[in-house]
This record gives C-alpha cells, structure tokens and sequence, in this order.
C-alpha cells in the first residue's frame, strides 16, 4: 500500500510518518522541505518536495499512491481562506487525476458548522469537496492541540494565559500523536468505505481554569488565567504582524465556538484517546520553557 503523507514534519504528521514506518510502510512524504527531514527517518520514507497548495505538483506527487492524509496547510497570505480554497483544489484535482481511493483529512471540532468559525470554515470547506469528489474518505474532527499551548511558552513562563473563552467552559484537548495513531489505523484499515467522521476529543474535557492548575501543579508555580475581550485578542495578533484578515480568522476559531456550540459527535469509546496533558507537559513542554 502507498500512502502519501501532507505535512510530514508537523505536531501530527511527525508522529504518523514513525508509525507508518513501523507498520512496515513507506510513506511518500509531501513536503516544501524534504532536507529538514531527519536522517534517521530518511532512509525510511519517500520525500518529494511539494507545496500543498500547487495543484499540479499535488497531482504530480501523489500519483500511484492509494491513500492519502491530508492536512489544509496553514494560511500564510492576507486572505487565509483563499489559501485553504487552493488547498483544496489541490487534494481534489489529485483525487481525479490520480484515482486515489481513500483519503483521511485532518478537520477540526467546529468544521460541522460550514460557516462562522473563522479559519475552521476553510477546513469545512475541504471536507465538502472531498465528499462532492466521491472518495473515500474520513473525517477526523479534532480538539483543541496540546501543542497549541507552545505558541504561548512565554505567557506560561510568566504565570499568565489569555483566553477570549469563558473559563468554565468545558472543551476536548487532544494529543497530536493520539491524532496521528487514529490517522494510522484508519489509513492502514481496509475495511471502511464511503463518507465517516470521527472525533478526536483526547482524555477528557478541560476548562480553562482546569488547564492553568494543571499547569501550576507540574510547574511548580503559579499560572493564572484570565478571559479578554475579543478586540484586545484581535489587538494582540495584529501587534504580532498578522494581516486583519487572518487576525479576524485566528479569532473566529474561537468566537465562533463559543456561545452554544455543541459538537456533532460527542464523547465516547471511539472519540476519547488516551494521552493526558500533564504527561504531554512534562515531556514536551517543560524543556522548552
């Protein structure tokens, strides 16, 4: 079997490769970057150096491949939709051309909604072009990234988190390599067919609240946090160079999950995965704080 891998050296897709590889395939690996490839991963894999937004190198990539998992690569331009929008376009294209049979899309908790969750729209985007393609295709629904909590190392190191969420509200915070595992099985199952979602909600449900003293405690100090209104959180990703355009989309994840959303599969054997964030902590964000 030939499977192709998008986003090989991502928070997910690193771990999905390995996994790959000692299930005794060897992945094409679609990458912009094939030389930051480990070495020891190298010998292992496919690598063809490939943007996942060109339609023709996509195609060119994936051809004789038999299964696919696509990650949408984040938004880099003014117009973050409009990148997702080619990403699209280009798994698709690569389906038709290609004959691919299955595909497994990274999508994210919020992508049932089609409209109003800022970036998370251009996922729900891909998700309807892949079921319009007629693949086979799956649909991992994904929490909230442990690894999201990287991006804000320097507010932990100072004791303090900002959220436009409210504290109390309970949400899915997921492992990347629990993604990766479920991406692995499904990939390598030959037994499913036609259109599936499948959440991928992590252990438990978290607040935020619970999220700083989980924090705290494996830190050894205090870290607090604090609900901001939703204009000084789109205040501090423009000071942080974002274009207003994907400021406003970073923000709508958020905003747009936040009042009454519940998501369209809900917690059980088959969404709940078993990494816990104070495991995650200790092993991956600790050394680099």
């Amino acid at each position: 079997m030939r499977i192709a891998v998008t986003t090989p050296q991502g928070n997910v897709g690193r771990h999905l490769v390995r996994m790959l590889i000692r299930a005794g395939v060897t992945p094409v690996l679609l990458t912009r970057h094939p030389e930051n490839i480990p070495a020891a991963v190298a010998e292992h894999v496919e690598p063809i150096k490939t943007d996942s937004r060109e339609l023709k190198q996509v195609a060119s990539a994936t051809a004789g491949v038999d299964a696919v998992y696509w990650v949408d690569p984040p938004a880099e331009s003014a117009d973050p939709l409009a990148d997702y929008r080619r990403a699209t376009e280009a798994i698709v294209a690569a389906v038709e051309t290609n004959r691919i049979g299955r595909v497994v899309f990274q999508s994210s908790v919020g992508a049932e909604k089609r409209h109003g969750a800022g970036e998370i729209d251009g996922l729900a985007e891909t998700e309807v072009a892949l079921d319009d393609s007629g693949v086979d295709v799956t649909h991992l629904r994904c929490g909230y990234f442990f690894t999201n909590l990287l991006f804000e190392a320097e507010s932990v190191k100072a004791g303090r988190l900002e959220t436009v969420l409210p504290l109390d509200a309970p949400m899915s915070w997921v492992a990347p390599r629990d993604i990766a595992e479920v991406a692995a099985l499904t990939l390598l199952n030959r037994d499913w067919g036609g259109r599936r979602v499948q959440a991928v909600h992590g252990p438990e449900d978290l607040t935020w609240t619970q999220v700083a003293e989980i924090l705290a405690e494996e830190l050894g100090r205090e870290v607090r946090v604090a609900r901001i209104a939703d204009e000084r959180m789109r205040e501090q990703y423009i000071h942080a160079g974002m274009p207003p355009a994907t400021a406003d989309a970073m923000l709508g994840m958020s905003t747009g999950l936040r009042d009454g959303f519940t998501p369209e599969q809900g917690r059980s054997t088959v969404t709940t995965t078993p990494a816990r964030l104070r495991g995650w902590i200790r092993e991956e964000l600790i050394p680099v704080l």
